[in-house]
């Protein structure tokens, strides 16, 4: 057995990713940052001969990138992108430690395994095996390793776009997270199918500070102008607001493709048995159904007996192409006279074309490890550094290939407790990177 193929290592490397803690708390609060992460690449990279670069937007917060030149430089090349980031995790929720790495039930557990250290390994041991056996890809990579994701990306993606565009010269298509991952749905005669998910377009990102004013004074007289009930008031309206549907083009190619191999009809108001087919994965589903606008946390006061004249809560708010301006419009009505809604960080949606010779290649690449798998496209609730790639005309897809066992959960573990990836899934993700890579 060739010991360096990439499923031979991509294990390993993944379980040491997640050892390394690059949790990101956001911009309010410090935390590891991802040098430490964007140093072990380094080392990888360089075992094997090639010349990484890495950038650092403050200190500590560290992106790596290596150019692999292909046979035909006229051609656009293809960035292959990852980020080192994950959210923070609270161990005394978790059922092993979640920096630890450890293989349990066939699994890699930690946070990361799902968001998405699996996916940087994977690529990172097929661009050591590459290095080690001289392979010449068909066009130029330009493989990244961000910082930042988790926070919006200011400090990595858009870093490198805003202060080093030469990084992605000639690049034209992208590949990342959040999609290609198989989820497995009873066919219309009963019969089991794995249906790859291939994340073609993005929600928009709106994270919001609502702020409610109010009059200062003791908690003992009564008030008309309460900054906590003003703020509780507002999120209470925007929790109960009905935002409309609507179907954009991956959404609807989604749904129909589902209802032709389950044999489940559907129409526009009923589609609970449609999504069921979906598992976990009916979640991120119904977030592109309409805008989205969800409380995530809060702020107000400090002693039982004051009352405060300044309230804060977090809002994050996703929005379909093209409704943005309508979304702010609503907040800023559902909020009302006495709360402020400030923009603390917006992104913009994307939308990707079902077809063409890249999307042919992955179909392609996942058939080769899996032929009876069925590709379909879908629109991602969250987002991804290829928001930032956009701004340089970069056409981005969600691409990290997993084959995964029918009753593994996975799509609620993006973010979740007990993250963990199958060995097995890993192994194959990396050999359908690599057939991707040798004929992109």
């Amino acid at each position: 057995m060739d010991i360096t193929a990439p499923e031979q290592e991509v294990v390993r490397i993944c379980q040491e990713l997640i050892r390394i803690d690059t949790s990101n708390y956001g911009p309010d609060r410090e935390g590891p940052g991802e040098r430490a992460a964007a140093d072990y690449v380094m080392r990888e990279l360089e075992e094997v001969g090639l010349s990484p670069q890495l950038f650092e937007a403050e200190p500590g917060r560290a992106t790596v990138v290596v150019r692999i030149p292909g046979a035909d430089e006229k051609r656009g090349a293809l960035c292959i992108h990852g980020h080192l980031d994950v959210v923070p995790a609270n161990a005394a929720d978790w059922s092993v430690d979640p920096f630890a790495g450890e293989i349990r039930d066939g699994c890699v557990w930690g946070r990361g395994a799902v968001d998405m250290k699996d996916m940087d390994a994977m690529i990172l041991a097929c661009v050591r095996h590459m290095a080690r056996r001289q392979i010449v890809p068909p066009r130029d990579l330009v493989i990244i390793f961000f910082a930042d994701e988790e926070a919006g990306g200011d400090l990595g993606s858009h870093f490198l776009v805003n202060e080093h565009p030469e990084v992605f010269s000639g690049v034209t298509e992208a590949i990342s997270e959040v999609g290609g991952y198989s989820v497995t749905i009873s066919g219309d005669e009963g019969e089991e199918r794995r249906v790859y998910l291939l994340q073609t377009a993005e929600k928009g990102i709106a994270w919001l500070r609502l702020r409610a004013t109010g009059t200062a004074g003791h908690g003992s007289v009564p008030t008309d102008d309460n900054a906590v009930v003003h703020l509780a008031e507002a999120i209470g309206r925007i929790a109960a607001h009905k935002w409309p549907r609507e179907y954009i083009a991956p959404v609807r190619q989604l749904l129909d493709g589902l209802s032709e191999l389950t044999g489940v009809s559907y129409n526009d108001k009923d589609l609970d048995e449609l999504l069921s087919h979906l598992g976990g994965a009916e979640g991120f589903v119904r977030g592109t159904l309409q805008d989205t606008a969800n409380p995530t946390m809060l702020d107000g006061g400090y002693k039982h007996n004051v009352i405060p004249q300044e309230a804060t809560a977090a809002l994050d708010a996703r929005f379909l192409p093209g409704h943005e301006e309508g979304l702010m419009q609503t907040l800023r009505q559902l909020a009302g006279d006495k709360v402020s809604v400030e923009v603390e960080h917006r992104d913009i949606s994307l939308e990707s074309p079902f077809e063409g010779p890249l999307v042919d290649t992955m179909r392609a690449a996942l058939q080769a490890e899996d032929p009876d798998a069925q590709i379909l496209p879908y629109c991602l609730s969250g987002g991804t550094d290829n928001k930032a790639l956009s701004l340089l005309g970069i056409t981005g897809y969600g691409f990290a290939p997993l084959r995964l066992p029918a009753d593994l959960d996975f799509a609620p573990m993006f973010h979740g407790i007990d993250e963990r990836v199958p060995t097995e899934s890993l192994e194959f993700g990396a050999r359908v990177l690599m057939r991707l890579i040798e004929t992109c």
